[in-house]
């Protein structure tokens, strides 16, 4: 049974990445002063962090149309007997429910929609788990049931400098938001139950970044991990992280990724994400 792979462009996966395992990513779109890009394709992060910087409306963002799944659902018909679609979580996006309603709609295929219930690289650990089981010929029900299996050990925290972006864009209540920029702190957040909500408040951002150090060091105690570093227009910040995490967990495999334009517009620059997910036995 020949399965393929879909997903949304908040994964931001590397592009090698997605050509070597033939992933399909639909992009989301970004709009900004009345000009709509897709993300990842009209616009690179470093462009739309240039674009938004100062005190100008908050970019809006959209996610795609119905169509545009089902049209490629459609295509491919008589060349697959299945299609995986993950994406980011259904309780900051449509795009899940999109992805649903248009698989509903195509015959001849079956269609698996899948809720990562988060997004940016811990979504695209999903996808690369499942595009490289699907490399090898296990069934669509093979990988669903994996998926849902890494959800178990799954974990992503993040940090934002400004509250503000959140709460504008609606990703997290104004009261919170408020009691966060009152008291000058740099909150660790997290998704729970598929939305974003403060996971602990920390005094500052170097405290803050050590306490999801902390948390990835206990999990590595416990299992072989993969990670990811994802930052918001700080590669350097990113790469230190990176090299100091590595010299202290040399049993985990990391990797560095970016908030993109869309995730981007509801974090804002300067954030810093860490996840992490047990590896594949």
């Amino acid at each position: 049974m020949k399965t393929t792979i879909v997903t949304d462009s908040t994964a931001y996966l590397p592009a090698d990445k997605i050509k070597e395992l033939d992933i399909h990513v639909v992009p989301l779109t970004v709009t900004i002063d009345g000009q709509a890009y897709e993300e990842e394709i009209d616009i690179t992060s470093e462009q739309f962090y240039d674009k938004v910087r100062g005190d100008g409306p908050l970019p809006k963002t959209s996610q795609p149309p119905v169509g545009r799944f089902a049209q490629l659902f459609e295509s491919f018909v008589g060349e697959y007997d299945a299609a995986i679609s993950i994406h980011l979580s259904s309780g900051i996006s449509g795009t899940y429910a999109g992805a649903t309603q248009a698989g509903e709609m195509v015959k001849g295929i079956g269609v698996y929609t899948f809720d990562s219930e988060l997004s940016c690289y811990m979504q695209g650990f999903y996808v690369l788990r499942a595009a490289e089981m699907a490399k090898e010929g296990a069934s669509p029900e093979t990988i669903m049931a994996e998926l849902n299996e890494m959800k178990k050990t799954m974990r992503a925290y993040f940090m934002v400098d400004d509250l503000s972006h959140l709460q504008r864009g609606g990703r997290l209540s104004g009261a919170q938001a408020i009691i966060g920029g009152l008291l000058q702190v740099k909150p660790i957040l997290h998704f729970e139950n598929k939305v974003i909500v403060p996971f602990e408040k920390i005094r500052t951002r170097k405290k803050a970044m050590k306490r999801i150090s902390d948390m990835l060091t206990e999990d590595a105690a416990k299992m072989p991990l993969e990670a990811a570093i994802i930052h918001a227009n700080q590669p350097e910040e990113a790469e230190a992280w990176k090299n100091e995490l590595s010299a202290q967990l040399p049993n985990v495999q990391f990797t560095i990724s970016h908030f993109g334009p869309v995730i981007g517009t509801h974090l804002g620059e300067g954030s810093m994400g860490l996840g992490w997910v047990q590896t594949k036995a």
